[in-house]
């Protein structure tokens, strides 16, 4: 029988591994779960290059069911880490949807969600909320990563335009002032997963949501801001599309990116903006509550050294909202362009 050597057999070319693009998003409230919902499909369509998304998530929250427990039990908030969490989770899962279920009536766990009490015991049990978050993601098969901006509880301080200096999330939305400055009460430090997704990123996408109690929140930390500073990223600012009563009134874009800038450095790349106006409903509904639709600076964006993309990024509805698939590929858009 005649041996087989290599020059017998046939030559393939080896496959070349095809990168994954990595994406970061920092933030909380509603706003973060948009992106995430967007990007969760983990494929670059137009290019059928996988996509790896990490979600940063503000654990700052004082109130409600996140409060009640952080108060009872001295862990992180874990509301806004348990929406990331359901936001990136896997098809219909029915496990994500329990997970959401607020308990009513007046017993004992009135007002809880399942998917808080959930994460506060798994951080009871593993003694760290880090694998706590780390461990929900696993049942509730979430496609990416979910990590806290900080493994145990911070409290925000603000210091507002009229020199008051108020302590917790839930006071700060209510002080009725613009807020001049936002820091920790305590100084923290960042999971070194978050830090090393940052500095790895091709984008890192901050925002939408509450410009200081959400996505300034969820990088303030120490190490964030330093990772911010020297990562290779393209770094987005998804600008809001209304301003926020509390937090932003009469802020423009230009204000957004200027207040990104003053607390975290020369950190903002892209300001990516909804092409105005809304449509007359949405802003007239939106007025009764004191808000506004933030408006679009061009001149005074670009001074700051960012430059501005301006699309269509609303959800359709009667609420004004980002829409997950059109940020998605905006953002995708831009990592394209890099």
């Amino acid at each position: 029988m005649r041996s087989l050597d290599d020059a017998a057999l046939p030559a393939f070319a080896p496959v070349a591994e095809v990168r994954p693009l990595r994406i970061v998003a920092a933030g909380g409230g509603t706003g973060l779960p948009r992106v995430l919902v967007g990007l969760a499909a983990g494929v670059e369509p137009e290019e059928d290059r996988p996509v790896e998304v990490t979600a940063v998530v503000t654990t700052a929250d004082d109130g409600g069911s996140s409060g009640a427990l952080r108060r009872a039990y001295g862990v992180p908030a874990a509301g806004d880490v348990r929406n990331c969490l359901v936001a990136l989770s896997a098809g219909a899962n029915p496990l994500a949807a329990v997970f959401q279920h607020r308990f009513d009536g007046g017993g004992g766990l009135a007002g809880h969600t399942v998917g808080n009490v959930v994460l506060t015991a798994l951080a009871q049990r593993l003694g760290d909320f880090s694998r706590a978050v780390e461990a929900a993601g696993l049942l509730l098969g979430v496609r990416g990563r979910v990590l806290p901006a900080s493994d145990r509880p911070v409290e925000l301080v603000a210091r507002l335009e009229d020199g008051r200096i108020v302590r917790g999330e839930t006071s700060i939305a209510r002080s009725g002032g613009r807020i001049e400055e936002l820091r920790l009460a305590r100084a923290a430090k960042a999971p070194r997963e978050a830090v090393e997704a940052i500095l790895a990123a091709d984008v890192v996408v901050l925002g939408p949501g509450s410009l200081y109690s959400s996505v300034l929140a969820s990088v303030l930390a120490r190490g964030m801001p330093e990772a911010l500073r020297a990562t290779a990223a393209t770094r987005v600012l998804v600008v809001n599309l209304l301003t926020q009563p509390g937090e932003t009134e009469g802020c423009s874009a230009a204000d957004h990116v200027r207040a990104v800038q003053q607390h975290l450095g020369d950190v903002v790349d892209v300001a990516l903006v909804h092409r105005p106006p809304l449509p007359p409903a949405l802003t007239a509904a939106h007025a009764a509550e004191g808000a506004a639709p933030v408006e679009m600076d061009r001149g005074e964006v670009e001074a700051l050294g960012a430059v501005p993309v301006v699309l269509d990024l609303l959800a359709p509805g009667h609420v004004a909202r980002h829409d997950p698939q059109k940020l998605a590929r905006a953002l995708l858009a831009i990592a394209r362009a890099r």
